[in-house]
């Protein structure tokens, strides 16, 4: 175990609060290459955990779109199997990725479900 990881090999402790959610994005490095999809488990102010489709090395530089946020740059501080932590550039502030994603007020249909009658 290095000092980076706690005793259940999860990498550094943080101590902000983190909220667990599931959003998905797509990974590329700093320069633009894709590194695949990640399922984003929780999200704080400094960082997140993810899942992801293959592996992605600690160390490198990412960037990926946040729904509600836009897009986000880190670093990954820990990797395991298909797991990853990654610490922010800049802070966030991860309520805005629970917001609707639809700007429509509640209770409103949208036009592509109304049901349109011509009355003759």
């Amino acid at each position: 175990m290095n000092s980076n990881q706690d005793e259940t090999g999860r990498g550094p402790a943080r101590s902000g609060p983190r909220d667990s959610l599931f959003l998905l994005t797509n990974l590329s490095s700093a320069d633009g290459t894709p590194l695949g999809r990640a399922r984003v488990r929780n999200l704080s102010a400094t960082g997140l955990m993810a899942d992801c489709e293959r592996v992605v090395p600690a160390g490198i530089h990412v960037r990926f779109d946040l729904r509600g946020i836009g897009q986000v740059n880190g670093s990954v501080v820990w990797s395991r199997e298909d797991r990853i932590g990654i610490a922010f550039d800049v802070e966030i502030d991860p309520q805005l990725a629970r917001r609707p994603v639809s700007g429509a007020k509640h209770g409103t249909m949208p036009d592509y479900l109304r049901q349109n009658r011509l009355v003759r």
